[in-house]
């Protein structure tokens, strides 16, 4: 049992939030400092990006809870141009301190003070360090576990737990009617570890804390009356709680107990962990209560739920870096997918939503530049263990939110339209190359493909930070497409460059229109061919209308021509 020589840890006071300041330097600060000093602060800095999002929504949770909102976005505005209430934040922390000590003996933050099993038995804290993978212990700087903590970095590992557990088997608490045997079976992993999470970055921690409270009144997004954090709920048991008729807002998602949980410690420090399963949360057709990710529509969720219409969190690819989905970020649209049908088949994170709005009523300039930060984590083995985080960012003005479905934002997602179907001209090619040699295609194809995609990745967050009002959409368009002509084209003339003996030798492959001689000559103009199609305006000369060749959800044609049809172009 916890031994009650070290009394408490209050969170409101003590240090344990990771943060960096402006001039770059990281401390750690308590929940009062981190709201009195938030203009000062750049940002907070978790062990894992996930850490730092979980994090970031019970600061937004203590936030919406202390300004009782805000209720609309003229109210938020006083806010944006006052800064945060400080002294109201910490007035409300100070109501609430007992529900903020991490060891408090009848209500822990974030726990249950009476949790154990029949036997007594805790685990060592792997259990909810996320930085240690199960089974990897060369994959981190922990490379003998976690023999203890200290209570700072214990708090932020038990926020991290509800956020991101993994599922698989647990401790079956005494208390609780689903455990078999001493066991917790499967109830899916914590409520942020469902989502592909996204929020708004500004220069400061005040500023992102800022964009990403969301109004009440905001459109799509339920927000009920009654809508209130953990610790202003009824402590937990063992046992899952009552949720009829929740989550009641963001609030009540942001602190969302998927667990429950119980520290082991000396006056030292923490050195064991009895973790369990506590509310499950269906991630189903939360779209209209989580502004933090985006969701896309499920039909076989459909079949399987009998409903009408289903949506699921839209999880991020981690091989797929952020600002190729920029269409389904701002616009709640993909690549190639149908338009005008009677449910959308994404919707966007309600956070963007937001922004969106504050641009087109006035409470945010166009050129006030942000950051939509992509975090979420990648699971394998049965959900039971974290194989990747992903964390990215795509940075752009106000302007491009505002104008998502017109102007510079309809531009900025036809520009990486454009990027995609120039990389894929130059997969084409390597394809060719191969099998003009004799070799296999799919490698070589994936590598161009691979290659393209990393060197048009600065440059086009480059383009795209600079977009702003006063520019014309399709000179921009033009130059983006000039831009990434000129870098695919000097990739192209590599892999030609590249190519051996044998593939400048070429040999006879059989296509649809017959017979033909491939060679790295043939396979190079067939490139050169395709790219001028894919990007039409590149040409210094042309004035063509952005969608009068192709429009920019057409997929570029294989690449083969009268000459080489069949051909891997």
């Amino acid at each position: 049992m916890p031994n009650e020589s070290a009394a408490s840890f209050d969170l409101t006071t003590r240090p344990w939030l990771p943060v960096q300041r402006l001039d770059g330097v990281e401390e750690e600060l308590s929940l009062r400092e981190v709201f009195e000093r938030a203009d000062r602060l750049r940002r907070l800095v978790g062990d894992v990006p996930t850490q730092e999002f979980a994090l970031l929504r019970l600061l937004l949770a203590i936030l919406h809870d202390a300004v009782g909102g805000p209720e609309d976005a003229e109210t938020w505005h006083e806010l944006w141009q006052e800064g945060i209430p400080a002294g109201d934040v910490v007035e409300y922390l100070e109501r609430h301190r007992d529900r903020f000590d991490l060891l408090h003996p009848e209500h822990p933050f974030f726990q249950v003070a009476d949790l154990h099993t029949a036997k007594g038995e805790y685990s060592a804290l792997d259990r909810i360090v996320a930085d240690v993978p199960n089974g990897a212990p060369f994959f981190t700087m922990r490379a003998r576990g976690v023999d203890r903590l200290g209570f700072a970095e214990a708090a932020r590992w038990v926020v991290h737990a509800h956020a991101y557990d993994p599922a698989g088997i647990k401790s079956g608490p005494v208390g609780d009617p689903r455990a078999k045997n001493g066991k917790g079976y499967p109830q899916g992993v914590g409520w942020a570890g469902s989502l592909g999470g996204v929020f708004v970055e500004g220069d400061s921690l005040r500023e992102t804390l800022l964009l990403n409270l969301i109004a009440a009144d905001t459109g799509n997004l339920k927000i009920d009356k009654d809508d209130r954090p953990a610790w202003r709920r009824p402590q937990n048991t063992a046992a899952p709680a009552d949720t009829a008729g929740r989550p009641s807002g963001v609030r009540d998602l942001y602190t969302w107990q998927t667990r429950r949980v119980r520290l082991h410690y000396d006056a030292e420090g923490v050195y064991g962990v009895l973790l369990s399963y506590g509310d499950p949360l269906a991630a189903h057709n939360k779209h209209d209560r989580e502004p933090m990710t985006g969701w896309r529509r499920s039909q076989p969720q459909e079949k399987k739920l009998k409903l009408p219409q289903v949506y699921l969190p839209r999880e991020h690819d981690p091989a797929r870096a952020a600002w190729r989905g920029l269409g389904a970020l701002i616009a709640g649209r993909t690549r190639g997918a149908e338009q005008g049908k009677e449910a959308a088949d994404i919707v966007l994170p309600r956070v963007l939503d937001w922004i969106a709005q504050l641009a087109v009523e006035g409470f945010l300039e166009d050129e006030h530049r942000v950051r939509a930060r992509l975090v979420s984590a990648v699971y394998g083995t049965q959900q039971s263990v974290i194989d990747e985080i992903v964390d990215d960012a795509v940075a752009m003005n106000v302007v491009v939110l505002r104008e998502r479905d017109r102007g510079l934002g309809q531009t900025a997602i036809d520009a990486v339209n454009d990027a995609e179907n120039a990389v894929t001209t130059l997969g084409h090619l390597a394809a060719n190359l191969a099998d003009a040699a004799g070799d296999a295609t799919e490698a070589p194809r994936d590598s161009a493909r691979d290659r393209g995609f990393g060197t048009l990745d600065g440059p086009f967050r480059d383009w795209l930070q600079s977009l702003a009002s006063d520019q014309d959409p399709g000179q921009r368009r033009r130059d983006w497409q000039r831009e990434a002509h000129r870098i695919v084209s000097r990739l192209g003339t590599e892999l030609v460059n590249e190519a051996g003996e044998a593939a400048w030798t070429g040999r006879v492959i059989d296509t649809s229109n017959g017979s033909v001689w491939l060679t790295a000559s043939r396979a190079d103009w067939t490139f050169r061919t395709a790219l001028r199609k894919a990007l039409p305006m590149s040409n210094a000369d042309s004035e063509a209308d952005p969608g009068s060749e192709q429009t920019s959800s057409e997929q570029i044609p294989s690449g083969e021509t009268p000459q080489t049809a069949g051909a891997h172009a």
